[in-house]
């Protein structure tokens, strides 16, 4: 288990989604009601990830992760998939912590 530091804290907007790559994995974090969640880049219907254009993980009002591939919507604050073929599942969220303005995280439980 390692930690990395993802980017500065004012680099995410609110309302907003963000993709970084790292290694042969990706992440995303997305900003809600001041709020920060971060995510493996990863849907668990198909194994696959969830954006084909860079940064774009939003619906149209910016209320729900969305798998482009299915269209599978996922809340931001829990990750639980509320709609599409894999309801009931969840994104694996990963662990972050905010230090001296920049967003590190927790390097754990990535998906196969």
């Amino acid at each position: 288990m390692s930690e990395v530091r993802l980017c500065a804290r004012n680099e995410l907007e609110e309302g907003a989604a963000r993709g970084f790559q790292l290694g042969a994995h990706s992440v995303l974090a997305v900003v809600q009601d001041g709020q920060l969640h971060t995510y493996w880049n990863w849907c668990p219907h198909l194994g696959i990830e969830l954006n084909f254009m860079p940064d774009q993980f939003l619906d149209d009002q910016a209320q729900f992760i969305t798998c482009a591939n299915h269209g599978a919507l996922f809340e931001i604050e829990s990750g639980e998939c509320v709609s599409g073929p894999c309801h009931g599942e969840k994104l694996v969220a990963i662990t972050h912590d905010i230090r001296d303005g920049d967003v590190w995280i927790t390097l754990e439980n990535a998906p196969a």
